[in-house]
């Protein structure tokens, strides 16, 4: 006395022939390309905050800038005569063995000085003169450009 709908033994079902109760076997990447760009945002806005941390004010120069391949070594001497390799604050007599433990990784750049302008001069050519004798030939000071004012 019944009927039945949707083709002889189909018992109903609708669809190319899925069962309600089976897993979909397809990946939504949606979310995964949301997240990806998030993350690439906020990679891009938090690149330029990773610099070389300690405030020094730069003497002006005409010099152009230099072109490196690695992340160089930068020494810095703040006004108060405090040194600072990359931004661990050291002693003058721990700049030396701190570099040359450095070298002994198989590091062979330029090391950059950079020294605030009111900085002593006479430590400035110590700190120098002590990595100069430990072996290290390729010093460069660091300047910022100098403006047409």
């Amino acid at each position: 006395m019944g009927m039945q709908l949707g083709g002889a033994g189909g018992g109903g079902r609708r669809g190319r022939g899925r069962r309600r109760n089976q897993p979909v076997s397809e990946i939504n990447v949606t979310p995964m390309v949301d997240v990806m760009l998030v993350l690439l945002i906020i990679f891009m806005v938090a690149a330029p905050l990773l610099t070389v941390g300690v405030p020094i004010d730069l003497p002006e120069t005409q010099a152009k800038a230099l072109e490196g391949d690695k992340e160089p070594i930068t020494i810095s001497v703040n006004a108060d005569g405090q040194i600072f390799i990359q931004e661990t604050e050291l002693p003058l007599e721990e700049v030396v063995p701190k570099l040359k433990a450095i070298a002994a990784n198989g590091y062979e750049e330029r090391i950059y000085v950079r020294g605030d302008q009111n900085a002593d001069y006479g430590m400035m050519m110590k700190l120098m003169g002590r990595i100069n004798a430990a072996g290290f030939k390729r010093l460069g000071l660091v300047t910022l450009e100098e403006r047409n004012s």
